[in-house]
């Protein structure tokens, strides 16, 4: 009878121990039959690690054709920290090369995150500078392309243009209203790490960044130059507080040129005050309409 008992027991074990067995085999087996995208997805985060490529920003161009926002090709500094074996080292040499100090450096070279991008003093760096990091060839700092912004034509237009942040963002004027079209996808080389960081012998992907539109206004180049000239002459003879002047087609009502003093440079709008950047004065400000109102008071006659 004890012997019985027991038999049953090791019965019963055994059921439950198959049927366990059994359980973990479908949820295997589902799993790698009906998750498996969600899986290979997951592992690939893991692994995965994208260098950044900047898209370019949407240029702007008078009626014409004639270019009134360009964008430059600059290189950015970019650190993948466990990659980097001697970090005293390298947070040394790259202080040495962008004039800042090892300390400050060392903030980013030691920072636990898979990327680090060094901001601002590792971006929009100039040839010399790039061409000396690069010369170190360190395993961890990587050079990526990036973009920014250009105005060929520095005043001419300013407030209607507006300019843009460090991040190729749109601050004010039409870079801020329009931004959304002007500003890209961008793009990045993807490559393949160990959880300690260590390059993978994978295949790189390159992913193409994707420009932003391009966007042509009304403005005439030749009227716009007039303009610019002339309100220059104004403020150079009176001293005037203010002056604007606005151009417009009377048949389409198409805004043909227009500009305001005192103006600025978007390629260095960091150096004016905002009220120099942000007021388009023939926007923005109250003014006596004056000789504009005259075919309307001549209409007004007219009809009685």
């Amino acid at each position: 009878m004890f012997q019985r008992h027991i038999n049953k027991k090791i019965k019963i074990v055994l059921i439950v121990i198959i049927f366990l067995f059994a359980l973990i085999v479908c949820k295997v087996g589902y799993i790698q039959l009906f998750q498996y995208k969600k899986l290979n997805k997951l592992a690939k985060s893991l692994w995965s690690r994208n260098l950044p490529i900047e898209a370019n920003r949407g240029k702007i161009y008078d009626r014409n054709g004639k270019v009134l926002a360009d964008n430059l090709t600059t290189t950015s500094l970019v650190l993948i920290p466990n990659q980097i074996k001697d970090k005293d080292k390298v947070s040394e040499d790259l202080a040495n090369i962008l004039g800042v100090t090892k300390e400050e450096m060392l903030k980013h070279v030691g920072k636990k995150t898979s990327i680090e991008r060094v901001h601002p003093e590792g971006r929009r760096l100039s040839y010399e500078i790039a061409d000396k990091i690069s010369a170190l060839n360190y395993d961890g700092v990587y050079l990526v392309k990036e973009a920014k912004r250009f105005y060929p034509n520095q005043s001419y237009l300013s407030h209607v243009l507006g300019f843009v942040g460090i991040d190729n963002q749109g601050l004010s004027g039409l870079e801020l209203e329009y931004d959304k079209y002007l500003t890209g996808s961008s793009g990045a080389i993807k490559y393949f790490s160990d959880a300690k960081g260590n390059h993978l012998q994978m295949s790189e992907v390159y992913q193409k960044p994707q420009d932003g539109m391009n966007m042509e206004l009304t403005i005439d180049y030749d009227i716009q130059a007039s303009i610019e000239r002339e309100l220059d002459n104004v403020v150079k003879k009176y001293s005037p507080e203010k002056a604007l002047a606005v151009a417009m087609d009377p048949n389409t009502g198409e805004i043909l040129g227009m500009s305001s003093r005192p103006n600025f440079d978007p390629n260095n709008y960091q150096n004016y005050t905002l009220e120099e950047t942000s007021r388009n004065l023939p926007i923005w400000a109250t003014y006596e309409p004056g000789s504009t109102f005259k075919i309307v008071s001549a209409n007004s006659n007219y009809k009685s």
